[in-house]
């Protein structure tokens, strides 16, 4: 059995002036992700998260339950040539995340629900996420959009991500979708900054980091926008 490997995640919010000179501090010393396709390095990511109808990822998000999961499926820049189901652990403070590419043709299975014709037997993830489905009634809950900015380093494979123009919409779960009304999550154009990396954060990287006066929060973008959505 292969050992679950749990990563550190700090989060926290900045204003677009501190995010701009982090940006540029951490450009000196980290690569830019290789996936950025965009002339500012920047991605769009879009999620489709999944929840019971006990909201039970919602509230134990909300609750600080020590132990919890939840699912998802993510796009980039609305390419359907690459999407990812996502399970997220979370235990304590440390974070692991199980995924698995998917076809356009099954996450379409997913959404209509016709479970029984995705062909599973041979993708573990894929086959406890229709399990659950089935069983617990997961069922499509918010879309998050963003936009995001990543920088990587290898040492502890240390990854920073700037998350902004975060964004969700009301019932509507097409991941695919152009052209249906979203608004704004966070108040005055705030960037979420993520940090994450294995055992310990390179002391250079934290230095930059902490030139910006920021403090840690328990940021979910999931739980922001299930929050928003309620309004």
């Amino acid at each position: 059995m292969n050992e679950v490997k749990y990563r550190h995640e700090l989060k926290f919010i900045l204003s677009p002036a501190y995010a701009e000179v982090l940006k540029y501090r951490l450009g000196l010393i980290m690569d830019v992700d290789e996936n950025s396709i965009n002339t500012d390095n920047t991605y769009f990511i879009r999620s489709l998260y999944f929840d019971d109808c006990k909201d039970t990822a919602y509230y134990e998000k909300i609750d600080g339950t020590e132990k919890r999961k939840k699912y998802r499926i993510r796009i980039y820049n609305f390419d359907d040539s690459f999407i990812r189901l996502e399970r997220k652990d979370k235990n304590r403070d440390l974070t692991h995340k199980e995924q698995t590419k998917i076809s356009r043709k099954t996450y379409q299975k997913i959404i209509e629900g016709k479970l029984d014709e995705i062909n599973y037997k041979k993708d573990k993830l894929l086959e406890e996420f229709v399990f659950e489905i089935k069983t617990k009634g997961l069922i499509p809950t918010v879309i998050v959009d963003y936009k995001r900015l990543a920088y990587t380093y290898p040492v502890e494979d240390t990854r920073v991500t700037f998350d902004e123009n975060i964004k969700s919409g009301r019932f509507n779960y097409d991941l695919f979708a152009k052209d249906f009304m979203t608004y704004d999550v966070l108040k005055r154009n705030e960037t979420v900054l993520e940090v994450k990396f294995n055992d310990s954060i390179p002391k250079h990287i934290a230095d930059v980091i902490m030139t910006i006066p920021t403090v840690r929060q328990a940021i979910s973008k999931f739980a922001l926008c299930r929050e928003k959505k309620e309004i």
